[in-house]
């Protein structure tokens, strides 16, 4: 073992009852089944493991016979694969049946059912990735993994080409690992083969492609690994566009909380709301990713054309007009850059707003009030709502009982004299 990791952290993760329930069960006289994976990693790092995965020798079908006989819930979430999902004591735990490749295509692998933990461990991507850990507390490690854990080193086992060409996905699993756990520069070896074999990302969908680099972008050193991606060549090709390092650069630095991906997404590739629509293209985002890029890019716009400092009012007319959400990321990203100027007593608005000291202004019309002031229900209605937005904003956002009545009366007035 390695004196710098947690071993005392494996005996903890052993002592998990429902966990070790479920061990007990699956290791007969004649199989065999340990924890693998992410959990020895992180445990071993010291990290919270959150999901446990095991391997075993155990086919599906008798996987579910020893499940029910321990009284625990089987449910085939993955049975084509040799996976199903075990719930114990209310817990779920991923079971595998260990694998060996028939053929890989670089996206997909055609598999058997196999008996050996080694070979197992050794079709897997990373070092780090194939350790195992068994019932009785013995660590398997048969690619050095617990060495480059502790050097927080990420490399390939074996032939890095060669892995890279069963599944080209690795690429980005290679620099999101590096992201996550290693120090230094990255593997030199994996690096290149990375580079020689790029082309193979090409053939990947772009849901894929998303899914590695949200979690790379989240990652504790996303920001060197963001440059090394862009030194390289690789950036480019998966943004199709410009890269802004010193707004993504802030903002990785002050994450608080939040969908952390997709405001870094927006401060490393969003600087129009044009920008937007062309990375829901090209990473098919969510409806919902694609409009926090789309407000970020309309408000960095907006605000780039604003000459005037930003003061505690200005804020406040922001949150209500495009909510903390959006306006917090878009200053981050841009604090320190000739505009927006922003004042010391903004900022302190905006932290008032987002703790919920003070809470964000809300438009205090409704339609039904126009109407019920004499206003055909129709398309005037919402000409006349907006514009009484406007003045809202303008004026400061007031949300007092007597000037929602002023407003009103205003607009009405002057619905009036428009006929």
């Amino acid at each position: 073992m390695i004196p710098s990791l947690h071993q005392d952290a494996l005996k903890d993760l052993l002592r998990r009852a429902p966990l070790r329930r479920l061990l007990e069960a699956f290791n007969t006289g004649e199989e065999e089944t340990r924890i693998v994976g992410g959990a020895v990693r992180n445990a071993l790092l010291g990290r919270p493991v959150t999901e446990v995965d095991c391997a075993t020798t155990a086919t599906p079908d008798l996987m579910a016979k020893l499940a029910a006989a321990a009284g625990f819930k089987p449910v085939p979430t993955g049975i084509e694969h040799g996976t199903i999902t075990v719930i114990v004591e209310g817990e779920p735990f991923e079971v595998t049946t260990l694998r060996e490749d028939v053929e890989t295509d670089g996206r997909h692998a055609v598999v058997r059912f196999g008996r050996d933990f080694e070979t197992d461990a050794k079709r897997r991507d990373f070092t780090i990735n194939a350790l195992s850990l068994g019932l009785d507390g013995r660590l398997h490690d048969y690619t050095n993994g617990a060495a480059d854990l502790a050097a927080r080193r990420v490399r390939f086992i074996g032939d890095a080409h060669k892995r890279i060409r069963e599944d080209y996905l690795r690429i980005l699993r290679f620099f999101r690992f590096h992201a996550e756990y290693a120090q230094g520069e990255p593997d030199a070896e994996g690096l290149a083969a990375s580079g020689a074999e790029r082309q193979g990302l090409t053939i990947l969908s772009r849901e894929r492609i998303r899914h590695e680099l949200m979690k790379l972008l989240a990652a504790r050193r996303a920001e060197d690994t963001v440059r090394v991606l862009a030194d390289h060549g690789f950036l480019t090709w998966i943004l199709a566009g410009v890269a802004e390092f010193g707004r993504f650069g802030r903002i990785a630095a002050t994450d608080d909380g939040g969908p952390v991906s997709i405001w870094r997404l927006a401060a490393l590739a969003v600087l129009t709301e044009e920008d937007a629509d062309r990375l829901r293209e090209r990473l098919r985002l969510s409806n919902e990713e694609h409009r926090r890029l789309a407000s970020y890019g309309r408000l960095v716009a907006l605000l780039k054309t604003r000459p005037l400092p930003l003061d505690a009012a200005a804020i406040r007319r922001l949150v209500a007009e495009h909510g903390t959400e959006t306006v917090a990321p878009v200053l981050i990203a841009t604090a320190g850059e000739p505009l927006p100027v922003v004042q010391r007593d903004a900022w302190e608005a905006l932290k008032s707003f987002r703790s919920g000291a003070e809470p964000v202004p809300v438009f205090p019309l409704r339609g039904a009030d126009l109407v019920a002031g004499g206003i055909e229900k129709g398309p005037r209605v919402g000409e006349l709502m907006s514009q009484a937005r406007q003045a809202w904003l303008a004026e400061g956002c007031r949300t007092d009982g007597a000037y929602a009545k002023d407003l009103l009366r205003r607009i009405l007035e002057q619905a009036e004299a428009q006929g």
